[in-house]
């Protein structure tokens, strides 16, 4: 049965009111109804999911009083969003934390490429490379408020900030792989090719640099912080805005179709926003959409999934490297070229023996997750898309390589690989959490090549998810941006 959340009697839809509907809770779609919100809408969330979050929920995945994030676990952008900024989200709880290291990469001979908020330490540590790390990064940290102005819009658009964005696109146009090369030592290559492995997909083709410039930048600039209690706090402290705004989440209800929307609020509402995957708005649309953009969304393509593991580990991880025991974020792949070699290989559909993994500590920078001495440890691979194994070795076995006896610290493990990943939220086709194939003409025109990015050809009908740019992170630009495109149409300010 469907159930509403923060909705009082003076909350609901009153006839007269513009109306809107938001289908998905994830930060995208929050923010959007936030937006509309704002701008005087009567604004009806829909979650299919017992609760809001979308990718943005904790759990006690593993050992009672220990909290794991399910999805989303660093926001780098998060707190780098101007959207989200401007929204005070204190005023609701919400609370960044950053650990002493924001983001290591450790190698088998010992020694590891480490980023901070802190970029002269952090240049420091990469020796030989130490010059060329401050050169490459500082302009960059210099203008980053201006950049993801503009980074966190469609590509194609009039810039407030012309020269740095034009500069940034100069050199994020080469392949991540070209621009690694351009470090003399293993520790700063290996730094920089794990941040660009986030595109989850090959590491050789155009714009792939984009990803790593930014990921790296945004650890010398903003930090990777962590929510505290649990990334969880995002979505209650957007619901929570939603709410004094005068919007509703109605949550256990699936989408099917726009006639069921429509039912939902008495009428045809002025705007609808879909946070769902190209798939599902396949899926509730359905001949509703114009001929042009079924097969736009039809051609959209799906990425390498995450295989996800969840510990509860007694003490810390027992790393080789001293600084990884401060870092926040670990990446396991070993050198430059390793992580490029099984990133491909994810792409071609092998599964690799030693995959990429994404390790986060989260409890350093907040100890409010841990019970006593037991502490959630995150962790996921990248994995072919759709892959059906079992990846939970692998990922142990990565952990193992750079922090011998890690395993007998292991009290409890609970995974979910893409067919899980999937059934927990939608948005995730065949495990990509990404909601996207980060290939270069998916990174220019995402989800398909169109004016607006967002519009679905029916009229008062947007896709706001991380299929849509800028892309994915808890941002809520997605969402704040299809939601302005709707107003500007409405002619609603």
């Amino acid at each position: 049965m469907a159930r509403e959340d923060h909705l009082n009697d003076a909350d609901r839809y009153r006839p007269g009111m513009g109306t809107a509907v938001v289908v998905g809770s994830g930060p995208n779609g929050l923010a959007g109804a936030i937006r509309l919100a704002q701008a005087g809408l009567a604004v009806t969330v829909v979650e299919a999911h017992e609760g809001p979050g979308g990718g943005t929920r904790t759990s006690e995945l593993t050992l009672p009083g220990v909290l794991h994030d399910e999805c989303a676990a660093f926001h780098p952008t998060g707190v780098a969003s101007p959207f989200l900024a401007s929204l005070r989200l204190d005023r609701h709880g919400l609370r960044w934390l950053w650990p002493e290291v924001d983001l290591a990469h450790p190698l088998d001979d010992g020694r590891a490429g480490i980023a901070s908020r802190d970029l002269a330490a952090s240049a420091a540590s990469l020796g030989e490379d130490a010059e060329r790390w401050r050169a490459t990064f500082s302009p960059i940290v210099r203008r980053f408020d201006d950049l993801m102005d503009e980074v966190l819009q469609p590509v194609v658009h009039l810039p407030r900030h012309p020269v740095p964005y034009a500069r940034f696109g100069a050199r994020a146009l080469l392949p991540a792989t070209w621009a690694g090369a351009r470090f003399r030592d293993a520790p700063a290559r290996a730094l920089f090719m794990g941040a660009a492995a986030h595109a989850f997909g090959r590491l050789d083709t155009p714009l792939t640099t984009s990803v790593g410039l930014l990921l790296a930048a945004s650890a010398h600039a903003v930090g990777w912080p962590v929510a505290e209690g649990g990334t969880e706090a995002i979505t209650r402290a957007l619901v929570a805005e939603l709410a004094e705004l005068g919007g509703r989440v109605v949550t256990d209800l699936r989408a099917d179709s726009l006639e069921q929307l429509h039912d939902l609020v008495g009428g045809r509402p002025d705007v609808v926003l879909l946070d769902t995957a190209p798939a599902g708005a396949l899926r509730i649309l359905g001949d509703h959409l114009p001929a042009r953009v079924r097969r736009g969304l039809t051609r959209f393509r799906y990425g390498p999934a995450a295989f996800k593991v969840d510990l509860a580990v007694e003490g810390d991880i027992p790393w080789t490297n001293e600084a990884c025991r401060r870092a926040g974020t670990v990446h396991l792949g070993g050198t430059a070229e390793q992580v490029a070699a099984v990133e491909k290989d994810t792409v071609r559909g092998r599964m690799p023996d030693q995959p990429f993994v994404l390790l986060g500590q989260q409890y350093l920078a907040d100890p409010s997750r841990s019970s006593g001495s037991v502490n959630p440890v995150y962790a996921y691979a990248h994995v072919p898309h759709g892959y059906t194994g079992d990846a939970t070795d692998a990922i142990l076995g990565q952990v193992e390589r750079f922090a011998p006896g890690f395993r007998d610290r292991v009290l409890a493990v609970s995974t979910r690989g893409p067919a899980k990943l999937e059934a927990y939220n939608a948005n995730y086709v065949g495990g990509d959490i990404s909601a996207g194939a980060n290939t270069a003409r998916q990174l220019l025109f995402r989800p398909r090549p169109a004016l607006d990015p967002y519009w679905l050809g029916i009229d008062g009908v947007y896709l706001c998810s991380s299929a849509t740019p800028p892309g994915g992170g808890v941002h809520g630009m997605c969402g704040f941006n299809a939601a302005e495109r709707a107003l500007r149409r409405l002619g609603v300010g």
